[in-house]
């Protein structure tokens, strides 16, 4: 979907496709027919933007076989699909029965991350449509903070410039400029966007930004005005920007409470719970942690990195963190000139939700799916931006 911002310029909207993992080119195509047209059908849209995943076999499978990426091209554009962002964070086994940790592996200190990201930025290249000459994969915030000694964040900073420097050449090879956005995560070696401001210090802007994940920023109890502008004033580019909602407990301490928040404590997915003390921010790694160890204070709400679906707050006691992403969206798109033009949704927790909440067959998930976008399109339109054909 594309938006004309009263700046002139295009803002594209996208959802993430790691909802429907597949492992190899076979399944991203099972994809589009199975999941992505029958969104576009339900939105009644012409075209309709995809953040693609492609695990690493499948990625290999398209940067060495030129016809099997012109096939993909070829079936996006049947489809009435198009691509101007990856979603480069997974790299494999995202729809195993448990990921949990497994998530941040490769990290940047190991140089297969490089080169498979090398990878998409090429195929990016080639799926970008004829009139959008800038793509943008969003990658791993270096690594899971546990392991990363000095010299693993030397390498990984090297690679990263390294990876700048092919960026470059590929851009004087295909007329196609590819950035990168470093994505903040709870538990992550960069979790916030004040990490994200030093880290990026040592990188060459033009090439590698954030991708700003509002989860992320509301699971961390980020003000996204003070964020943003953080961001900005240190010169650091949103390179694309992820709507989600995380989930909120106002009254953690209160059984009933807990009782709702177990339902979510589930073996697929880490969950990174967090709170805000006097001492400053507190966190464990998994909701189940904090249900059950008692090293969570909980005098004070709780925020957990699980992406409920934007349109579908779960039950009282529970809520979401929408109003973060609002602000979120007002502050990005909402001024005089849009600080990204990439937006993504991002719920690929649709199956990791309590039973009664989760969709039942294709239908019902291409139900929701499509109701998450018409809510960010709706977002978008009441900030001004005008939906195009």
């Amino acid at each position: 979907m594309r938006f004309r911002h009263p700046d002139g310029t295009t803002v594209h909207l996208a959802y993430c496709t790691n909802v429907h993992p597949a492992e190899t080119l076979d399944g991203v195509i099972a994809q589009l027919r199975d999941h992505c047209e029958p969104v576009r059908k339900r939105l009644g849209r012409d075209r309709l933007g995809i953040g693609l995943w492609l695990a690493r076999d499948a990625a290999r499978t398209l940067c060495r076989d030129p016809a099997a990426l012109r096939g993909l091209r070829a079936e996006l554009d049947r489809r009435g699909l198009e691509v101007v962002t990856l979603n480069g964070f997974p790299y494999e086994g995202f729809g195993a029965e448990e990921v949990k940790y497994r998530v941040y592996k490769p990290d940047w200190a190991d140089p297969e991350r490089l080169a498979h990201t090398t990878d998409l930025a090429r195929i990016l290249t080639s799926l970008l449509p004829g009139d959008v000459a800038e793509g943008t994969i969003s990658t791993l915030p270096l690594a899971w903070r546990t392991a990363y000694d000095n010299d693993r964040a030397r390498t990984a900073i090297a690679a990263l410039n390294a990876l700048a420097e092919r960026l470059d050449t590929l851009e004087g090879l295909t007329g196609r400029s590819v950035r990168i956005g470093l994505e903040p995560e709870p538990g992550c070696i960069v979790e916030t966007t004040a990490d994200a401001i030093d880290v990026l210090g040592e990188l060459p802007r033009e090439r590698i930004g954030i991708c700003v994940d509002t989860c992320h920023l509301a699971t961390s109890f980020e003000d996204p005005q003070c964020a943003l502008d953080a961001l900005d004033g240190a010169g650091i580019p949103v390179v694309k920007a992820q709507l989600s909602a995380a989930l909120h407990a106002d009254e953690p301490h209160l059984p009933e409470v807990r009782a709702a928040l177990a339902a979510f404590a589930e073996p697929r997915f880490l969950h990174q719970t967090r709170t805000r003390t006097a001492a400053g921010l507190r966190g464990t790694d998994d909701l189940g942690e904090a249900l059950g160890g008692g090293s969570l204070p909980d005098g004070a709400p709780w925020r957990t990195h699980f992406h409920v679906p934007l349109h579908a707050a779960p039950a009282a006691p529970l809520t979401s963190t929408l109003p973060v992403l609002r602000e979120s969206l007002a502050y990005l798109v909402g001024g005089p000139v849009p600080l990204t033009r990439h937006l993504e949704v991002e719920t690929y927790t649709w199956q990791a939700l309590p039973a009664e909440l989760r969709p039942r067959n294709r239908t019902q998930l291409a139900d929701g799916i499509a109701a998450e976008l018409a809510l960010a399109r709706d977002l978008l339109t009441d900030l001004g931006l005008k939906e195009l054909p």
